[in-house]
């Protein structure tokens, strides 16, 4: 049996980005916002950028790993974990900016920020398909 050691690779990687990621969330918290975000929109994107996380990373994370355990360390699996890792950076950096995560002010620089989000879930979704297919594939 082929062990998943890219995705264990990437799991280590996400577990620290989650991490980073509630640590955000936690010091916003810690201003004296306990439950909910009541209109704060900075402690509203830190929390749909960690809850985000959340909700996505570990079934591709599992899925990535079913697929290495199919067809072994393939430079698929290879680059379907960097693409993922690269994309969940994005969309949290995305997120990081008001204009990020609500579309405000969308100006100059902060287009940047709208445009990280995008390309990080894209990226989510291309690993995803590239996930689907590989063990579509592996299993015919």
């Amino acid at each position: 049996m082929n062990m998943p050691i890219y995705a264990a690779a990437l799991g280590a990687f996400i577990i620290i980005l989650q991490v980073i990621l509630m640590l955000t969330v936690g010091l916003q918290r810690g201003k004296g916002q306990f439950i909910g975000h009541e209109g704060n929109k900075d402690l509203e994107r830190k929390v749909r950028r960690h809850g985000n996380l959340a909700e996505n990373s570990g079934l591709f994370v599992v899925v990535l790993a079913l697929l290495e355990i199919l067809t072994g360390q393939t430079t698929l699996v290879y680059v379907l974990c960097i693409l993922f890792a690269v994309a969940r950076v994005l969309h949290a950096v995305g997120f990081s900016s008001l204009a990020g995560s609500h579309g405000e002010d969308l100006t100059g620089g902060r287009k940047a920020f709208a445009g990280m989000r995008a390309m990080g879930a894209f990226g989510t979704l291309a690993t995803a398909l590239g996930s689907a297919g590989g063990i579509a594939l592996a299993l015919t």
